[in-house]
C-alpha cells in the first residue's frame, strides 16, 4: 500500500514537472523576416554602357542581397531625374553634380543631396572633325557649334571657355534636337558640336567618319575641375530610411568594382537588360566612360563614390558662376560621405 501511495506521488509530481516545464520553458520563434525597404530608382538617361554598375547591382540581385526591392527606369537627362526625385515619383535618382547644384539653389526646401559619385569626371566635350581648321579651344571663336539648349556642355561651356581663354560672344549657338547634333556637323551645318564625348564620338563612327579626322577637346584635358554624375537622395527618404540608403550604395560599390574588372561582363548584362541595344557599342561606350571619367587618378588616391572637398568647392563655384546663380551652397548641402562603404571597400 505504502509502495503505491508513493508510486501514485511520484506519478503526480513526475506530470506536473512535465506540465511546469513546457510553461517554463522559453518558446522558441523563427526569426522575424527581415525588412524589406521598396526604393523608385531612375536613371540619368537611357541603358547603355556607363549606366551597367547600376544595371549588374540590378540583374546580380546585389541590392535584393541587400533588403531591397529596386524598381529602375531609364532617365531623360540629368536636370529631368532630378526634379523627379525631388517630386517624389522617386526616392533615389542618378544625375550630374551642376545639374543638383542649379536645382537646389533654386528650390530651397525641396534640396537633395548626392551620396556616392560614380563620373569622378564629366563626359563633357567639343567635338569637330580636322576640316573644319579648329586646332585648339582658341580656334572656336568666330565659329558655330550645334547642341540642344539644355544640354550641359554648352551650358556649362563658360567654364571651358575661362579656362582656355575664349571668348564666349565670338561663338555663335546653333540650337537642334539631340538626333541631329552629328549629322549636322558631319553635313557642315556647324563647325563642332557639344555633348558626352562617348556619345558623341560613338555616334560619329556610327556616321562612317574615320577616327583620326574626329577631334575632341574634353572639358577636363583643360583643367576644368567639375564633378560628373552622382548617385542623389531624396532628404526626407534619406533621412528616415539610413540603413537603406547605406545598403543601395553598398551594392551599387560592389558592382561597379566588377564592372571596372571586367567590362565584357558588365557589357552582358547591359545587352540583358535592353536586347535592343549593340553590345559591342556599348561596351566601347563603357570602356572609354571608364577610362576618362570614372578610374581616375583621384579614384585611385582616394577610392570611388567620394570627392575632394576643396574641389568641391570649386566646382560649385564655377557652376554657380556659369549659371548665374543666386547663392553659393557649402559642400555639405551637396555632398554628404556618411553612407560610403568603408575606403578599403572602395579601393581599386
Amino acid at each position: 500500500m505504502v509502495a503505491a501511495k508513493s508510486l501514485a506521488v511520484g506519478v503526480v509530481f513526475l506530470v506536473v514537472g512535465l506540465v511546469a516545464g513546457i510553461f517554463l520553458s522559453p518558446i522558441v520563434l523563427p526569426p522575424p523576416a527581415p525588412r524589406v525597404t521598396s526604393i523608385k530608382f531612375v536613371l540619368d538617361w537611357a541603358i547603355q554602357g556607363p549606366q551597367a554598375p547600376f544595371i549588374v547591382a540590378l540583374e546580380k540581385g546585389y541590392f535584393a542581397q541587400e533588403g531591397l526591392a529596386v524598381t529602375m527606369d531609364r532617365g531623360y537627362g540629368s536636370a529631368d531625374a532630378i526634379t523627379k526625385v525631388a517630386s517624389g515619383v522617386y526616392q533615389m535618382g542618378y544625375g550630374s553634380i551642376d545639374a543638383l547644384i542649379e536645382f537646389n539653389v533654386k528650390n530651397p526646401g525641396q534640396e537633395l543631396v548626392a551620396v556616392y559619385v560614380v563620373l569622378n569626371s564629366p563626359p563633357y566635350s567639343v567635338l569637330t572633325l580636322k576640316n573644319k581648321g579648329i586646332n585648339s579651344p582658341k580656334d572656336l571663336e568666330g565659329k558655330k557649334i550645334g547642341a540642344p539648349e539644355g544640354d550641359a556642355p554648352r551650358r556649362l561651356f563658360p567654364v571651358f571657355a575661362k579656362a582656355t581663354g575664349i571668348d564666349p560672344a565670338k561663338v555663335t549657338w546653333v540650337s537642334m534636337s539631340p538626333p541631329l547634333r552629328e549629322p549636322s556637323l558631319v553635313q557642315g551645318e556647324v563647325d563642332a558640336i557639344t555633348g558626352f564625348y562617348f556619345t558623341g564620338y560613338l555616334n560619329l563612327l556610327a556616321l562612317k567618319v574615320d577616327p583620326a579626322q574626329i577631334t575632341a577637346f574634353k572639358y577636363k584635358d583643360f583643367g576644368v575641375e567639375l564633378y560628373g554624375n552622382a548617385i542623389v537622395v531624396r532628404k526626407d527618404f534619406m533621412q528616415n530610411n539610413p540603413e537603406a540608403v547605406a545598403k543601395f550604395v553598398k551594392a551599387v560599390n560592389k558592382a561597379l568594382k566588377e564592372v571596372i574588372a571586367d567590362p565584357d561582363k558588365a557589357a552582358d548584362f547591359v545587352k540583358l537588360r535592353d536586347p535592343l541595344v549593340d553590345r559591342e557599342v556599348e561596351l566601347q561606350r563603357l570602356r572609354l566612360a571608364l577610362a576618362d571619367n570614372i578610374v581616375t587618378e583621384e579614384v585611385r588616391r582616394n577610392g570611388l563614390g567620394a570627392v575632394d572637398k576643396a574641389r568641391l568647392e570649386r566646382t560649385i563655384k564655377a557652376v554657380v558662376e556659369a549659371f548665374k546663380l543666386p547663392r553659393t551652397p557649402s559642400v555639405d548641402e551637396i555632398f554628404t560621405d556618411r553612407f560610403l562603404p568603408p575606403r578599403e571597400e572602395r579601393t581599386i
